[in-house]
């Protein structure tokens, strides 16, 4: 079996991107990321605030959940670089669709520019009717 070509992340010690020779290179994504440290897991995220109140519009609540996951990882003592998963649970995916220029906005001013493994699924819907999207994260800190 062929070894993937390993990739640094970009400053990032103990990450490595694995993007196997000769797949195209994804956009705004990594096919696949090996950590060694200690992990740190959240639930499903919402655009919510510390009041319950959920952002207007999808944009939005994607921002808020984006933020809300980086006060969780900064709780475990991890920071937006050492994200090695997200996976986004949305109910409308043409709303994602439409809306990317804006949510690639989004992403790199509360994230930067690390672009973790992710997965985005459609869904019916979202245990908070309000939720527009819901998104999970994984974190390894390096040791």
């Amino acid at each position: 079996m062929k070894q993937e070509k390993l990739t640094p992340l970009a400053a990032t010690d103990g990450l490595r991107v694995l993007q196997p020779s000769g797949w195209p290179q994804p956009k705004g994504y990594a096919n696949g990321i090996m950590a060694e440290g200690r992990l740190v897991v959240t639930g499903g995220v919402v655009g919510w605030d510390v009041a319950g109140q959920f952002a207007d519009g999808f944009v939005a609540q994607v921002r808020q959940a984006l933020e809300n996951i980086v006060a969780i990882l900064a709780e475990g003592g991890a920071a937006p670089e050492h994200l090695v998963r997200l996976t986004w649970y949305v109910v409308d995916m043409d709303e994602y669709v439409s809306n990317l220029k804006a949510l690639g906005k989004a992403y790199r001013d509360v994230i930067g520019a690390h672009y973790p493994s992710m997965a985005l699924v459609q869904v019916v819907r979202l245990v908070e009717p309000a939720a527009r999207v819901e998104i999970e994260a994984t974190a390894v800190v390096p040791r």
